[in-house]
């Protein structure tokens, strides 16, 4: 009996055991996660679409220098549960979610455009007249 065959035995025991450690752990369901973003390329511009739940427009910040962006939010959400005039429950959560990546050119900073809709933020990031990507012979 080889290694394998003894822990696929030793997991039909316990089917659920490392699989429970396996799932990444978080503090609350109601914590900010990583800031997810899509990236598409054009020839004049990249788009960007990032995804910041419940995070409000003056409390996100963009930065550009070069070809590297980076952005940034501070997160607060609140829930309350009432019963009458008392206060049952009271969750805050206040954190902060950032992210960062370069890019293959580097961006024209004075024509970004970035906008916020339900969550989404979206840049328009312009490639900076004259950043082309050179290949290299190898020789």
């Amino acid at each position: 009996m080889n290694a394998l065959t003894r822990m696929q035995r030793f997991d039909d025991m316990f089917p659920d055991l490392f699989r429970r450690f396996a799932r990444p752990m978080s503090l609350s369901e109601d914590a900010p996660a990583d800031i997810r973003i899509d990236v598409v390329e054009n020839d004049h511009d990249y788009v960007v679409r990032a995804e910041i739940p419940g995070a409000k427009k003056e409390d996100i910040r963009v930065a550009v220098e070069g070809n590297f962006v980076s952005i940034s939010a501070d997160i607060k959400r609140e829930r309350e549960e009432k019963s009458g005039s008392r206060v049952l429950l009271k969750e805050t959560y206040f954190g902060s979610a950032s992210r960062g990546f370069s890019l293959g050119h580097e961006i024209d900073d004075k024509e970004v455009v970035a906008k916020l809709e339900d969550g989404v933020l979206k840049l328009t990031l312009p490639k900076r007249e004259g950043s082309r990507t050179r290949e290299i012979a190898i020789q």
